[in-house]
């Protein structure tokens, strides 16, 4: 596979904290989570997409339910409205990109993962976060399962680290299409993140073997974290893989 570019070492040189270092008592992509990896030293991965105003949120979930009990969908509140809300029964409330940048303040490094779909207006997204980063002097790199994503940095805000997400085996829209070599080229990441469960197709060694970094997801035992280390350059994980 060819297309690899170069990765700044901070990349590879952290393990991330899966939607931040969260446990019952601390929702993830909470400040409170994010706050804890800190501590541990650990870099964070979060999910950002857009509020009913465009703000770049700090979350998950297409739907509120699960985090906060609401049946809107995310996109339906503006941010205002998000940030009113409690998640998972805590003091914890979804946050602003802007507002969680300040927070980490560039004490760890930060993946961001663009959240979309098939359909999804996918580079508005982009060019706000865009916006975003270029008043952040922290570590920090864009991904997404959605290829538009990284080709939209690659061909307007190319400064920025940026990565393909990929995966065979979630079914999300985007399966199988890190593999296409005509996305690759087009996009032109400085990474991959690959789910841990397609770490051994050929396409992945390729990659590595092309000198482009490897990060793979979501690293949950201390067993897949020995095993996911031998294939790839950095873990995304959580839970007993952290302890």
């Amino acid at each position: 596979m060819d297309g690899a570019r170069a990765a700044p070492s901070w990349l590879t040189d952290t393990t991330y904290a899966h939607r931040g270092l969260h446990a019952p008592d601390m929702p993830e992509n909470s400040c409170a989570a994010a706050e804890a990896a800190i501590a541990r030293g650990l870099g964070i991965e979060c999910d950002v997409q857009r509020s009913l105003d465009e703000h770049p949120m700090v979350f998950h979930d297409w739907s509120l339910e699960r985090l906060t009990g609401r049946v809107e969908a995310t996109e339906a509140l503006d941010a205002d409205n998000l940030e009113k809300l409690r998640m998972l029964g805590t003091d914890q409330h979804p946050i602003r990109l802007a507002r969680f940048l300040d927070l980490v303040a560039g004490r760890v490094p930060l993946l961001i993962e663009i959240k979309s779909k098939p359909g999804y207006d996918v580079e508005r997204t982009c060019l706000y976060v865009a916006r975003l980063l270029a008043d952040y002097s922290g570590p920090a790199a864009i991904m997404s399962f959605d290829p538009r994503a990284p080709e939209w940095f690659a061909a307007n805000a190319p400064q920025f680290c940026r990565g393909l997400v990929g995966t065979d085996s979630l079914p999300n829209g985007f399966e199988y299409v890190w593999h296409d070599p005509n996305i690759i080229e087009r996009a032109r990441p400085g990474f991959l993140a690959l789910d841990r469960r397609d770490l051994a197709c050929p396409e992945a060694a390729a990659w590595r073997a092309s000198g482009g970094a490897l990060l793979t997801w979501t690293i949950r035992t201390k067993t897949e974290a020995q095993t996911a280390s031998s294939l790839a350059d950095a873990l995304i994980a959580e839970g007993d893989a952290l302890t």
